[in-house]
């Protein structure tokens, strides 16, 4: 029974990850992710649901686009994978429950926030909106202190600005996604700050000492923030 509920939840995680890969293509080219439909991003041919099968689809075209035989990038499947993976860990900690649910898409939201701001170097605040809205949810449907978690959302998002203000170390979005974050997960936010700064700083040590980035390189830190949550 087990393996059955971890193959569901990894083929609804892989479903909706296609959903968070539309999410990670749009969102920066500020184009609605709903509409159009799902289509070739070359040939602009619109896409039938064998075509969008997650992960077998790209498995059985080789990737490549079934009408004009361009090249699909690897991270769609990689996404979708990583995506279904998290709905199994998900399912693992805390069995098909609310909670389950919102910390599932907390995490995939994470993951959209992390490849965008690999690639562009910011994070969209529409992602943080979204956030905010899963940490109000998950405030009063579990009656937890609104005003607390408005507090240590705040707090964190003040320590980011002091850090700034002797040297900028963070963008607005990273300051903004750990306020989201507080909102949503209270006082654990502040192990979120200390895990992101330690694991970016490992990443940073690692470009200093193979010469890839001087101490002026800035580099994005919202993957770090993902990681630490």
């Amino acid at each position: 029974m087990y393996i059955y509920f971890a193959i569901v939840s990894f083929i609804i995680g892989a479903s909706l990850g296609s959903f968070f890969n539309v999410c990670i293509y749009r969102i920066p080219n500020k184009k609605s992710v709903v509409n159009p439909p799902s289509h070739c991003y070359n040939c602009n041919t619109r896409l039938k649901p064998l075509d969008l099968v997650p992960i077998l689809s790209w498995t059985l075209l080789r990737g490549k686009c079934r009408y004009c035989h361009s090249k699909i990038s690897m991270m769609y499947p990689f996404i979708e994978f990583l995506i279904g993976l998290i709905g199994v860990c998900c399912y693992e900690r805390f069995g098909f429950s609310t909670t389950m649910c919102l910390h599932f898409f907390v995490l995939a939201i994470l993951i959209v926030i992390s490849v965008i701001d690999i690639k562009t170097m910011e994070i969209p605040d529409g992602c943080n909106f979204a956030l905010i809205v899963l940490g109000l949810i998950r405030v009063f449907m579990f009656k937890q202190n609104l005003y607390e978690h408005i507090f240590y959302a705040g707090f964190v998002a003040f320590i980011i600005w002091i850090i700034n203000r002797i040297k900028l170390s963070f963008g607005d979005g990273d300051m903004k996604l750990l306020f989201s974050l507080g909102l949503y997960l209270g006082d654990k936010v502040f192990l979120v700050l200390l895990f992101s700064i330690f694991f970016g700083s490992i990443y940073g040590l690692y470009l200093l000492m193979m010469k890839k980035a001087n101490k002026n390189t800035i580099f994005p830190f919202g993957p770090f923030i993902a990681l630490g949550s």
